[in-house]
């Protein structure tokens, strides 16, 4: 039987984290790069108190399908059209061919070996990062904030796809792209499915009795959406946590009121990944972080302002497309906002290592320079946001025509 001793801890650390942040509001620090710091901590690399055992890594797993089923969750299907999925798009288009070259580059000089998944890793933002962000300084339905979103949607959204089609699957990238292609029917036939199942307004009383019961009918049915996507995804020999996102997707667009026939769905929802699961892979992935690896040497350290420097260069630059539509200084805003990754990065690591495809330095460096990227550019951007004026350049249409074009 698992012991829960090692459990206890992480749990403490999960729920100590975001505590100790709440003493110090003006403190603008996301607790995942505490609840990583703290790991680190208490793990082999430093204390040491703390070892991954099984009751660890199931509920981290867990905690990984949930954190993809959650982002998602987030995507605005209704805000992807127009000029902004137009412009959005073209950035990652924009942004993936920076990140190739820069990973090229790293290549020539010795500091890493798979140039094609770094490019796909530093091609990730942090959507959930940046959204209260974006809430709290009241921009997340300004133009400005719309393109973050969207830019965001789209890099999060390419980046598991690229991921899965390149380094999951046992045969070849064409044998891939038809697992996923079968995968993308399945949610098709499941969102018909179930929209078509909606129509009887006998199965709607049912849920609506049951969806604040102890049944919590509802909750029931999202979790048996993300573990049969995420199972299946396995079986088909794909990435799980592509199925995982996938059913946050078909999700997403199947609760498009998100109020209108249960208020607290998706706050039940949150509570289970963000309350229970997600901390605990974040607690983990700093138990695990190979801080020796990184330490070992000085050209070690030095990949992870390196690193730092290849993601502003990736999801930076591409925002100078948006120039289009706002002004100088939140264009540049927006470049360090869509800069912030982290937890694709955890993922997509702990992928390469299973396939040795990134080293113990690597891997911690490319950690390090996310941890640093959601610890300064959300920050910075604030800083930035409230220094001004506060409003983004419009363009000269207003935001709900933009997105119609």
């Amino acid at each position: 039987m698992p012991a829960f001793d090692n459990l206890l801890i992480v749990v403490a650390v999960a729920f100590a984290a975001p505590l100790l942040l709440g003493f110090f509001p003006g403190v603008k620090l996301p607790s995942v790069v505490l609840e990583i710091i703290a790991g680190i901590v208490i793990g082999p690399a430093v204390l040491g108190i703390v070892h991954l055992d099984e009751a660890i890594s199931v509920i981290a797993l867990l905690g990984l399908a949930f954190l993809l089923f959650l982002a998602g969750l987030e995507i605005e299907f209704d805000k992807l059209r127009g000029q902004v999925l137009r412009v959005t798009l073209m950035a990652f288009v924009v942004s993936f061919a920076i990140a190739v070259a820069a990973a090229l580059l790293l290549k020539a000089t010795g500091l890493i070996e798979t140039p094609l998944l770094i490019a796909i890793i530093l091609c990730a933002t942090s959507l959930g990062v940046l959204i209260p962000v974006l809430k709290d300084a009241g921009e997340i339905s300004s133009t400005f904030g719309q393109l973050i979103v969207a830019a965001g949607t789209i890099a999060d959204f390419g980046a598991v796809i690229l991921l899965s089609i390149f380094f999951s699957g046992e045969g070849g990238v064409g044998s891939t792209l038809l697992l996923i292609g079968s995968l993308v029917l399945l949610a098709l036939v499941v969102f018909i499915a179930v929209k078509s199942a909606e129509r009887s307004s006998l199965l709607r009383m049912d849920l609506v009795r049951l969806q604040d019961t102890t049944a919590q009918i509802r909750v029931r049915g999202a979790v048996v959406l993300l573990v049969g996507f995420a199972a299946i995804a396995n079986s088909l020999g794909l990435e799980s946590i592509l199925g995982a996102f996938m059913a946050g997707a078909i999700l997403s667009l199947l609760d498009k009121d998100e109020a209108m026939t249960h208020p607290e769905f998706r706050r039940k929802l949150e509570a289970i990944g963000f309350g229970i699961f997600i901390p605990v892979f974040f607690v983990s992935s700093g138990i695990n972080y190979d801080l020796d690896a990184l330490l070992s040497s000085a050209s070690n350290v030095l990949m992870v302002p390196i690193f730092l420097v290849a993601l502003i260069a990736a999801r930076g630059l591409p925002a100078l497309l948006y120039r289009r539509f706002l002004d100088a200084r939140h264009t540049m805003i927006a470049g360090l906002m869509q800069a912030t990754s982290l937890p694709f990065i955890v993922a997509a690591v702990a992928i390469g290592e299973d396939l040795d495809l990134v080293d113990p330095a690597e891997g911690a460096a490319l950690i390090g320079a996310g941890l640093l990227s959601v610890l300064l550019f959300p920050v910075i951007g604030l800083g930035l946001l409230k220094g001004g004026d506060g409003k983004p350049q419009q363009p000269e249409e207003d935001s709900d025509v933009l997105m119609a074009m």
